[in-house]
């Protein structure tokens, strides 16, 4: 990179000559400029930066910026300043910790390494706070951490938010399992509570709600799959929800809405292995 960037850039000009632009060491601009600049480098250039511009680079708050755009929540977060700890050694860490889960390894490393407190809550933050983490994997911890699962189905909002819709959501942050099992209904379930609680005013029970989520996810799949030739109709769907809902708490018009939402944008429960 040189010591100081006093580059060359060779390009025509309107008489065909060579234009020479010069930039200069970013240490000789005021800080705050320099650190703007240093902000849009991910963590392999900054380590590169470092090399030539070791201060600058070197930054705390550069740092502790890149560690909260990937892991926004760490347990570590906290008492890092008081500890001493750096947080580029933090950003190492965690990224190596990603990189084991992913592998299959859990949770261990950012718990032996005292990223992680080992409490449910600490645990529930950092996974409802980072898109680094594989979704498969993701599922397999959760498969067996049902207080991990429960909290953090907990953390999300669905506020005014139309069932199917609210069901993607869902299932892009909890990647859905490829086949209708126990876990499934333990997600639904979950689920139809907490969409409850958010939207009360609606006037459909929990129990209603979980019926029209295996009623969408069982839609989904017989408008998207190639297998299904014959398709259900919307007549169709609005009599099969009507024969299930008993206390006849969903409208035709309401059904007729949710059909249409999957046959207009597609399945609410598309599993990351399913996908690909």
């Amino acid at each position: 990179m040189g010591q100081i960037l006093d580059r060359e850039i060779a390009g025509p000009t309107s008489n065909n000559q060579n234009q020479i632009i010069k930039f200069s060491d970013i240490t000789q601009l005021p800080p705050e400029l320099a650190f703007q600049i240093l902000k849009n480098l991910n963590a392999t250039d900054l380590c590169l930066a470092a090399c030539v511009w070791q201060t600058l680079a070197s930054d705390e708050i550069l740092w502790l910026g890149l560690c909260k755009s990937n892991w926004a929540y760490v347990s570590i977060y906290s008492r890092a300043r008081e500890e001493g700890i750096s947080f580029r050694k933090i950003f190492l860490q965690l990224d190596e910790g990603t990189l084991r889960f992913n592998a299959g390894q859990g949770l261990q490393y950012f718990i032996e390494n005292r990223l992680l407190d080992d409490s449910c809550e600490e645990l529930t933050k950092f996974i409802h706070n980072t898109r680094k983490l594989r979704a498969s994997e993701k599922r397999r911890l959760l498969q067996t951490r049902r207080d991990i699962l429960e909290r953090l189905i907990e953390l999300q909002s669905y506020e005014n938010q139309f069932l199917p819709n609210a069901l993607r959501q869902f299932f892009a942050k909890l990647d859905a399992p490829e086949d209708r099992n126990e876990y499934l209904s333990f997600l639904i379930e979950n689920f139809s509570k907490r969409f409850h609680e958010c939207n009360k005013d609606l006037g459909l029970s929990t129990e209603t709600i979980y019926v029209l989520c295996f009623s969408l996810i069982l839609l989904s799949i017989d408008l998207t799959s190639p297998h299904v030739k014959n398709k259900m109709s919307k007549r169709e769907f609005i009599r099969n929800t009507r024969r299930a809902i008993i206390n006849g708490a969903l409208s035709d018009e309401l059904a007729g809405h949710l059909y249409d939402n999957i046959y207009l944008i597609g399945h609410v429960a598309r599993s990351t292995a399913s996908a690909h």
